[in-house]
This record gives C-alpha cells, sequence and structure tokens, in this order.
C-alpha cells in the first residue's frame, strides 16, 4: 500500500505532470480511481463496487489468494534468474506443453505479449532465413518497433507511419463485415486464396515468406471469428512457401473460449500452429509471458551462435505465479464456466439483436463475445458514437465495459473468468435499457428494419462478390464515409 491515498484531482494532475500524453486512460472526461479489486468486480476511492466486464489479465479473478500467495511464498524464498537450475521453471514448463499439442514442446520464458509475440518473430526469421510476413487487417500484436509494423490496427492510425516493405496485409476472416461473408459458400478457402495469391505476389517481387502471424481470434480488430477451416488452408499454403504459421493467444487463451483451452484448436484437431504466443492471463497480472515452438524451430535458433537470456523470464516467482493460475483454473473449473456462462451471455445477446435494431450482430467463444452496433443492418453503418454512448452509461451504472474495431462500434465481452450468469443477466438488461433509450431518441424501430430485410428477401440480391446472400440482405462493405469515427457521446 502507498503512504498516503491521495485525492482524486492530485492524482490527474500528478499523472498529467509526469506520464507520457500517449499513454490512454479510460473514461478520460472522468477517470476512475481504482484501489482494489477482488474476482470480476473493482473498487473506487469512495468504495463503490464495479463489475469488470474487460479484465481479460485477471484470468481467474483480480487478486485471487492461491495467486498472491505463490508469488508470495516463492518471492519469500528466491528469486533468480534462469541460469540457475529451479525446479518451477521446468516443472513449469512441462505443466504448459500438457495443455498443447505434443510438437509444440520448447518453451522460451518472456515477459510481456509483445517480448512474446517478437521472439516469435525472430524464431520464424531464422529458422527460415526469409524475412517477409503476412499479418491481418486491424490486427494488434504489440507495442515494440517489430511488432507495429505487423499491427496495422497501430499503423493505420499513425499519421507518419512509413510501412514496412516486408510487411504484407492480408484481409481481416470477417464474415460480418468483410469481404466475403456468412453468404459466401466458402469463407474460408476464399480468405485462404487472398493469402496464397499475397504469396505468389511476394515470391513475383524475389521475396520469400518467414511467417503468418495471426490472433486466434482477433480482439482489437472487433472480436473476428474466423470460419473453420480458414487456418489450415493459410498454414498449407505459408508452409508450402517455407514459412511458420505463428498463432498469438495473448489475449484468448488459457480456456476463455470454454470448448478448449487455446483458441487456435477451435479451428479442429488438425491444425497445429509453429509457434504459439503467450502472455496476459499467465500470471493473472503478474508480468510475464511464453513462446512455444517445436524442437526444429528451437534448434534452429540456437544454431545462429547467439545466446538467448532474459533476465526475468521464467524466474522463480513467475513460474510459481503461472502454476498457481493454471491450478485454480483446474480447481474452480473455470474453462466449464467460460463455456457455460459464455453460452447463457450469447443467448442473452441474441435476444437483444432480435429486439433492437442497432444490434447488428453477435459473435464469440465462451466469455469472449462482441456485440456490433450498426445504424443500417443492410448497409452495416458502424454506429460508432452510440457504442461510446452504452459503455459511459454503463460505466454510470458502474458496469465497465469497452468498444473496439475499425469502427469502433463492437462492445467487447472479456471479463475476469469468475464471471457468472448473474452477472451475465445484470449486463444485458443494462444494455436492453440502454439501446431502448437510444433507438427511441433516433427514432429506431426493428419493424421498419425487418420490412426491409423481406422486401430485400424477395429480390434475391447478391452482395458485391456476386454471391446470393442467404440472410436476403445485400451487405455493402462496410464504408466509413460519412461516418463518425472520433469517439463522441451521443446527447439524447
Amino acid at each position: 500500500m502507498s503512504a498516503e491515498q491521495l485525492e482524486k484531482n492530485n492524482t490527474i494532475d500528478l499523472r498529467k505532470k509526469h506520464i507520457g500524453p500517449s499513454c490512454k486512460i479510460f473514461f478520460s472526461h472522468d477517470p476512475i480511481k481504482i484501489i482494489r479489486a477482488k474476482g470480476q468486480y473493482m473498487y473506487d476511492e469512495k468504495g463503490r463496487q464495479y463489475l469488470d466486464c474487460i479484465n481479460n489479465v485477471a484470468h481467474v479473478g483480480h487478486c485471487h489468494p492461491d495467486v498472491v500467495k505463490a508469488g508470495a511464498q516463492q518471492m519469500e524464498q528466491l528469486n533468480t534468474n534462469s541460469r540457475f537450475l529451479h525446479d518451477n521453471l521446468v516443472l513449469y514448463a512441462q505443466r504448459l506443453q500438457d495443455t498443447l499439442p505434443d510438437k509444440l514442446s520448447v518453451c522460451y520464458f518472456v515477459n510481456s505479449g509483445s517480448e512474446a509475440n517478437d521472439l516469435a518473430l525472430r524464431l520464424a526469421w531464422q529458422y527460415t532465413g526469409h524475412k517477409n510476413v503476412i499479418t491481418l487487417e486491424n490486427a494488434y500484436h504489440g507495442h515494440v518497433s517489430s511488432l507495429i509494423d505487423i499491427s496495422p490496427y497501430k499503423f493505420h492510425h499513425a499519421s507518419d507511419a512509413e510501412h514496412n516493405q516486408s510487411v504484407h496485409v492480408a484481409p481481416s476472416p470477417d464474415v460480418y463485415r468483410g469481404k466475403y461473408r456468412a453468404d459466401h459458400p466458402d469463407p474460408a478457402t476464399a480468405y485462404a486464396d487472398e493469402v496464397k495469391d499475397m504469396i505468389h505476389g511476394v515470391h513475383e517481387k524475389g521475396g520469400k515468406i518467414a511467417a503468418f502471424i495471426a490472433e486466434s481470434l482477433q480482439s482489437c480488430g472487433g472480436q473476428v471469428i474466423p470460419p473453420p477451416g480458414y487456418f489450415q488452408q493459410v498454414a498449407e499454403h505459408v508452409r508450402k512457401a517455407g514459412g511458420l504459421f505463428i498463432a498469438d493467444e495473448v489475449q484468448v487463451g488459457f480456456g476463455r473460449v470454454g470448448s478448449h483451452f487455446w483458441a487456435f484448436q477451435l479451428q479442429g484437431d488438425d491444425f497445429v500452429p509453429d509457434i504459439v504466443t503467450m502472455g496476459k492471463p499467465i500470471g493473472n497480472g503478474h508480468p510475464m509471458s511464453c513462446v512455444v515452438t517445436t524442437r526444429e524451430v528451437a534448434e534452429a535458433f540456437m544454431s545462429s551462435g547467439m545466446e538467448y537470456f532474459n533476465t526475468f523470464g521464467g524466474n522463480p516467482v513467475s513460474c510459481a505465479i503461472g502454476m498457481a493460475v493454471l491450478d485454480v483454473i483446474e480447481k474452480e473449473d473455470l474453462q466449464g464456466n467460460a463455456l457455460q456462462v459464455g453460452r447463457h451471455l450469447t443467448r442473452l445477446l441474441e435476444k437483444q439483436k432480435e429486439k433492437h435494431p442497432l444490434v447488428g450482430d453477435i459473435r464469440g467463444h465462451g466469455l469472449f463475445a462482441g456485440v456490433e452496433l450498426v445504424k443500417d443492418r443492410l448497409k452495416l453503418t458502424p454506429a460508432t458514437a452510440e457504442a461510446q454512448e452504452v459503455i459511459y452509461r454503463l460505466k454510470e451504472q458502474y458496469i465497465l465495459l469497452s468498444a473496439d474495431g475499425p469502427h469502433r462500434n463492437v462492445l467487447k465481452f472479456k471479463p475476469p473468468m469468475c464471471f457468472s450468469t448473474e452477472d451475465a443477466d445484470m449486463v444485458v438488461e443494462k444494455i436492453d435499457q440502454i439501446l431502448t433509450e437510444l433507438e427511441k431518441a433516433l427514432g429506431l424501430k426493428l419493424h421498419n428494419i425487418s420490412n426491409v430485410e423481406n422486401e430485400s428477401s424477395k429480390r434475391k440480391p447478391t452482395n458485391e462478390n456476386g454471391h446470393q446472400c442467404l440472410s436476403g440482405l445485400a451487405h455493402n462493405r462496410g464504408s466509413t464515409q460519412g461516418v463518425p469515427q472520433r469517439s463522441k457521446r451521443l446527447r439524447t
């Protein structure tokens, strides 16, 4: 605990004075001062309780006593680097490997998701001898220079960004708003063929592919769920070109999707990445992360002659905490909870889609869900201002939710894994009330949209790819023309 607790205004003033201005804060017009947290709840300086629907870092719940105890006990005994033998390092590596396919057997422990993804690129570059990397539209992989280059979510917002010529951006496999949608007969193949064509283009210019990297489920990109079979086909194209497939599990791993421990496993048992990166939830708030790869890739990395050493990566305290997180997931069946509560949450949200014209799409797995808000279900006009209004009004009712995606119009659910059905009921009830008020102010009525959809289905329209829309909706590609791109509150 700090020696003194400052008044909130003093904390704000000191932050402005000493913390870099590019470090954003939630709800900047009236930020929340959080002083403690437990489970799925956070508490401000006045003791007010907030339900946390966004913190996928506090994976097993804020300040879980088992995790805190494991870290404190080990810290009392020893904390040092991995150049000394210690059982925690090897036992934890073994525990992690037990959750993965057999071929992913070699671990490198680091301290953040950014460090993990940066190291994954180094492994791919060394193993293949190639430099070109394929990433996805709206992807985010970290804040260090090598990762900004492969994170369109970041570099597309930079006014002076100079595009790295060895980085190639493939379409996001978004079947709601993307190039190939749910009405397409085989969106997985169509999106994978885009990657194959991109590889061909790189080869024509004399380049070679080192890696394809993707979040197993896109988070900052708007809770995008790749169609089944997409990763298998991309991996086939990439490996045929001599490259590796990197699965970024930093946001979505460790049982969050409910049905599987790792989100890449949603694609099927026949898909195994060459490299998997982990972060955020791995330490429940303690700074740690990991890269897991094959023996062949690890040996190629060693052949460079350069030792890899990370001062804090794999230290005994971090490993003790990591093992405690795995213990809690198992002991409290949090993966099962994610499946059960996630299904309940999705059912509730689907009912909101039936009720509210602003709700365009519901998607997700387990406790990773997205609600895309649109002003028009046919044109998919992003409801950016409305999404921000929902977020701010929820905050006023002591519920923390965020909005993301390229248009900032996707409400993101990624709460601690102890999130309950009662929590889901409360959040969705509040969202229902807010959407009802917004739609009344905007003059939006669901029956008007239903009539338009019925007329559209009679005409059997086609989308821009020439495929008939199975739903009867002529989904145009998401245009941002005339749509506010800044986060503004809607005044009602």
